[in-house]
C-alpha cells in the first residue's frame, strides 16, 4: 500500500505542489522497500539460478512481491497402451484377376471325339472368348494370441457345372484356405498347421498365384496336388538363418514361395480341395528348400541366392469316374520332385521336374490304372531397374512338358503338354499389375472321350488389383 501510495506521489500534479526536499525524501524512502523486498525475495531462494549471456530485465518489485516458488516435479507413471482384443490383431486383404485369351490360330474348336486346345487351368482359353474372373480372393488373418495365428481365404471366382439347365455357372464362393498355426517357440521358428491349407509339394504350387510371375501353374508339377490345397496336419520349421535370407530377399523386392519353412512335413486326406475322403490311407508328404548366399564367389555373385530343394509324396486316391460317384478301387499315388532356383539380379532361372505313378485312364482297358508320369518346367526371368515414374518390369519365358494323368477330372485323363510362353509383367504401382504373354500350346484335353492333341497360338493378358 506505502509502494502504490509513493507512485502517485510521482504523479506531475502532486510533484508540483511539494519542495525538493520532500520529494528526495519520498525516493529515498521509495529506495529503501525496494531493497527491502529485493532481500526477502532472495533468502526464499534456494540457490541463485545461473546469470545468462543475456539477461531479461529484472521484474519489477510487485510482481516480485506476487511470485511464488516453483513446487518440485512429481514423477509421472508412463501411460499404459490399452491391451488389444483378438479382433484388433486381424487384418483383411486380398486381389482380383481379371483374364482375356485370344487365339492367334489353333484348334480353338474340333468334330466330337477330337482334342480341342483346352487348358486345366484356364476355362477363359475355349472357341467362346471372352472376359473371365480367374480370381477372386479375400483374406483375413492375425495373431489371435502370442502363440496362435489364423488364416481364411475363400475364393468368389469359382465355377459351377452340371445345372438343370447344362449351362456352366461362375462366381461362386468356394472355400480355400482355413487353418490355424501353433507356434511352438517364441522365435516362431517351429509351428504346426492345422486345417485345409497349401500341400508341400512343389515349389510353384505353394507359391501364391497373387506373387506368381507366370499366368498359370505347370501342368507336370501341379499334377501332384490340384487346386495346391488340402485338409489335415502339417509341421513347418525354418531355422534363422535361412528365415534372415528370405526376409532379405522380400525387402528386395524378390517373388517368394510364401509362409512356409525350410522344412515340411505333412498328413493329409489325400482326396483333394474341397472333397470327402474315401479311404482311410492318408495323404504322407515331406518337403525341403535351402538358400544359399553366392557373395563368397566373387563380386559376380554379390547379393546372389541359389536356392533347391525337393519334396516327395505317398497316396492312394479313388478319382471321380463318368457314371457317377468314385472310383471303388484306389490307386497309387506317389510322386517325387526337384526344384532349383537362381533368384533374378537381374537375371535367373527356376525349374522343377518330377516323377511318379499317378491315376490315368487306359484308352485299351477303357478304365482306370495308375501309371507312370514325368514333367516339369524351365523358366528364366529377368528383373529390369525398377522407376518411380514407371514401375516394375520383368520379362520371362517358360518351357513345360507333361506325360500323365491329371487326377482331379472325371476318370483322370492322361495330359499330354508341350508349351512355350514368353511373358512381360509390369506393375507400374502395388496395387495395379499387367501381365501379357504369348503361347504355342500343344495339349491333349483332358477328356478321356476325346483324342489325339490340339495346337494353337494365343495371346493372353490378365490385370490383378491388390488390396
Amino acid at each position: 500500500m506505502g509502494l502504490a501510495v509513493s507512485l502517485l506521489a510521482l504523479m506531475p500534479q502532486a510533484a508540483q505542489a511539494q519542495t525538493v526536499e520532500q520529494l528526495q525524501s519520498q525516493i529515498d524512502e521509495l529506495k529503501a522497500q525496494v531493497q527491502a523486498l529485493t532481500a526477502a525475495l532472495s533468502a526464499r531462494q534456494p540457490a541463485p539460478a545461473p546469470v545468462p549471456t543475456n539477461p531479461a530485465p529484472a521484474p519489477g518489485p510487485q510482481m516480485a512481491s506476487l511470485s511464488a516458488p516453483t513446487p518440485d516435479p512429481v514423477d509421472a507413471e508412463p501411460a499404459q497402451e490399452p491391451k488389444k482384443g483378438w479382433y484388433d490383431r486381424l487384418s483383411l486383404r486380398g486381389y482380383t484377376q481379371m483374364r482375356y485369351n485370344a487365339f492367334l490360330s489353333g484348334d480353338d474348336s474340333a468334330p466330337a471325339g477330337t482334342s480341342r486346345l483346352r487348358s486345366v487351368h484356364d476355362s477363359g482359353i475355349s472357341d467362346k472368348g471372352g472376359f473371365t474372373l480367374r480370381r477372386v480372393r479375400l483374406v483375413l488373418q492375425g495373431d489371435i494370441s502370442d502363440r496362435v495365428s489364423l488364416y481364411l481365404q475363400p475364393d468368389f471366382a469359382t465355377a459351377v457345372s452340371n445345372q438343370s439347365g447344362g449351362e456352366r455357372r461362375e462366381s461362386f464362393g468356394q472355400l480355400r484356405d482355413a487353418y490355424a498355426d501353433i507356434f511352438l517357440d517364441k522365435a516362431k521358428s517351429v509351428r504346426l498347421r492345422f486345417g485345409q491349407s497349401k500341400v508341400p509339394y512343389g515349389w510353384e504350387n505353394m507359391q501364391s498365384s497373387s506373387n506368381r510371375l507366370t499366368l498359370d501353374r505347370s501342368d507336370g508339377i501341379n499334377s501332384a496336388v490340384p487346386g495346391e490345397r488340402d485338409l489335415g496336419v502339417v509341421a513347418y520349421y525354418t531355422p534363422p538363418s535361412v528365415q534372415k535370407i528370405w526376409d532379405r530377399l522380400a525387402d528386395d523386392g524378390q517373388k517368394l514361395f510364401g509362409n512356409y519353412g525350410a522344412f515340411g512335413l505333412g498328413l493329409f486326406n489325400g482326396q483333394g480341395i474341397n472333397k470327402t475322403e474315401q479311404n482311410k490311407d492318408l495323404m504322407k508328404v515331406a518337403f525341403a528348400t535351402w538358400p544359399f548366399e553366392l557373395d563368397g564367389l566373387g563380386d559376380a555373385f554379390a547379393g546372389q541366392v541359389f536356392e533347391i530343394g525337393g519334396s516327395a509324396m505317398l497316396n492312394t486316391i479313388q478319382p471321380e469316374i463318368r457314371s457317377g460317384g468314385v472310383s471303388a478301387l484306389s490307386h497309387d499315388d506317389n510322386r517325387a520332385g526337384i526344384h532349383a532356383m537362381l533368384y533374378p539380379q537381374p537375371i535367373g532361372i527356376q525349374a522343377e521336374w518330377n516323377w511318379g505313378r499317378a491315376p490315368q485312364y487306359d484308352l485299351a482297358s477303357q478304365s482306370i490304372r495308375a501309371s507312370k508320369l514325368n514333367g516339369g518346367y524351365v523358366q528364366m526371368m529377368m528383373r529390369l531397374p525398377t522407376s518411380d515414374s514407371f514401375g516394375t518390369l520383368m520379362p520371362y519365358g517358360r518351357w513345360q512338358h507333361y506325360r500323365g494323368g491329371w487326377k482331379a477330372a472325371t476318370n483322370a485323363p492322361r495330359l499330354e503338354t508341350d508349351e512355350f510362353e514368353l511373358g512381360l509383367e509390369w506393375q507400374p504401382w502395388k496395387a495395379l499389375e499387367i501381365t501379357m504373354a504369348y503361347a504355342r500350346m500343344k495339349r491333349a484335353e483332358a477328356d478321356e472321350r476325346r483324342t489325339g492333341r490340339a495346337e494353337g497360338h494365343l495371346i493372353r493378358t490378365q490385370v490383378q488389383w491388390n488390396y
